[in-house]
Parts: structure tokens; C-alpha cells; sequence
């Protein structure tokens, strides 16, 4: 089975290593990550400038590995159209340093760069970590998406579909289990603070408060508790519900 892992933090981030090192145990995988942070991306692409591509070693991996220029969905559309030879079975993309939970999926490059593998009718997984104290958060981590992994690949490729996965920051004896479950609810109230730089320009630093998920069952809530959380997303957007009731507005 052939993996394609990409990120959005970067060639050299420790998420994406430290899966890499697990996955490639048992699997061919071909690495292809943006040369530096692009979190946030979202799921854009490089349309007006050449995408620069180099090979790269990474210490420690044995794969071969790729940084782009590009987002993290480029590093999906390069990869199959230009790096790796024949099928890509499965993308998989992470580890992001941070959750990507609630609304955080529309906006994280990570998860748009597994639905970007979808869009190509490849099933993909996005994993993301919170960022905490214990010092082996990202190992641990690795280690449970490779169970994650073997326990779904079955199923994952029947239903080319996208399973969102996030790991708490904990020790592995501290983990409770797994949790299938909804994403949240916005609970981040970004605002921007202005400096002022005479009368005609000012400069917005974007800041955030960070309030209780309230909803019971999602992933912000099993995360909070102790546990891994998987949600299925899905990428076409289309309302079905209301589209008869739309063509009677018209």
C-alpha cells in the first residue's frame, strides 16, 4: 500500500516526522510538505507563480521526501500529478501542531489538503495533536493514528471518504479510548488589535479569546475529557434540503 503523507506546517515539523517514522514501518510512503509554515491556508492554491519543488533528506526517515513551495493542497495535486509513481492508496496529512476541531476545518490547511485527496477519489485521513506539556505528545500520537489506520483502512477505501482525527496532549496511560463523534461550535472570538501608523494606515494583529465548548458530544468536549476524537467530513457543501425550496423563490 502506497501512502501520501503532506502537512501544512512544514517539511521540517515534528508532526509529520514523527507519523512518518511509524507509517513507514510497514508501508511505501512518499512524503511532500511545504517548505515552510502555511497553517491556516485553507484550502487555496498557487495560481500565478511557478511552484518551486526540491528533494529533500530528512534525518532519521527513510522515505522519499519532497518540499513545495506551494500550499498544502498543492502538495496533494503535485505529488499525484508530477512525484509519485503510480496509485496513491490513501493521503495522509498531519500531524498538525494544534487540534483542528469545530470551525477550525475550514480554515485548516491540514484537513483541506486530506479533502484535496478526496477531490482526486482518494480516501484521506487528517490528524492533528493539541499542543501541551508532556514532551512526547507527537509520538503518541503516531502511534495511535497507525492503530486508527489499520482498524479503518478496510472500510476508509470502500467509502473514499475523509475522517478527521485529533490526539489530546497526554501521557499514553492517560488516554481514555476513542471517541466518533460531531465537530463543535466556534468557540474561538478572534479580534484584531490596531496600531496606528499615522492617519491613512494602521496595522491589525489578529488575537483570540478562547471560551468553554458547551455542547456535550463533540470533539471539543471528548478531547477536553480525555479522548481521541474521529469525525467523517464531507465536502460538497450544497444544502440539498433546501434546494426545492429555493426554486420556488424563483
Amino acid at each position: 500500500m502506497r501512502l501520501l503523507l503532506v502537512n501544512d506546517d512544514g517539511i521540517n515539523a515534528i508532526g509529520i516526522q514523527a507519523l512518518a517514522k511509524e507509517f513507514e514501518k510497514d508501508y511505501e510512503v512518499v512524503i511532500v510538505a511545504p517548505e515552510g509554515q502555511r497553517s491556516a491556508a485553507g484550502h487555496s492554491i498557487t495560481l500565478t507563480k511557478p511552484i518551486l519543488v526540491r528533494k529533500v533528506n530528512i534525518p532519521g526517515i527513510k522515505s522519499r521526501a519532497y518540499s513545495i513551495s506551494g500550499s498544502p493542497a498543492d502538495c496533494v495535486r503535485v505529488a499525484l500529478d508530477k512525484l509519485v509513481d503510480g496509485q496513491v492508496d490513501v493521503v495522509l496529512s498531519g500531524i498538525n501542531l494544534g487540534l483542528n476541531v469545530g470551525a477550525d476545518v475550514l480554515y485548516s490547511g491540514t484537513v483541506s489538503a486530506a479533502i484535496e485527496g478526496n477531490i482526486y477519489k482518494i480516501p484521506a485521513m487528517a490528524f492533528s495533536c493539541e499542543l501541551g506539556e508532556e514532551p512526547n505528545c507527537f509520538e503518541v500520537a503516531a502511534k495511535h493514528a497507525k492503530e486508527i489506520f489499520e482498524k479503518v483502512k478496510e472500510d476508509l477505501i470502500k467509502n473514499n471518504i475523509v475522517l478527521n482525527v485529533n490526539f489530546p496532549c497526554r501521557k499514553e496511560e492517560d488516554i481514555k479510548g476513542i471517541r466518533v463523534c460531531k465537530i463543535g461550535g466556534i468557540v474561538y472570538d478572534y479580534y484584531f488589535v490596531e496600531n496606528r501608523n499615522g492617519e491613512d494606515e494602521i496595522t491589525l494583529a489578529i488575537k483570540g479569546r478562547h471560551n468553554e465548548e458547551k455542547e456535550e458530544e463533540t470533539d471539543r468536549f471528548y478531547l477536553r475529557e480525555g479522548y481521541i476524537t474521529i469525525t467523517p467530513l464531507h465536502y460538497d457543501l450544497t444544502n440539498y434540503n433546501l434546494l426545492e425550496q429555493v426554486k420556488d423563490w424563483l
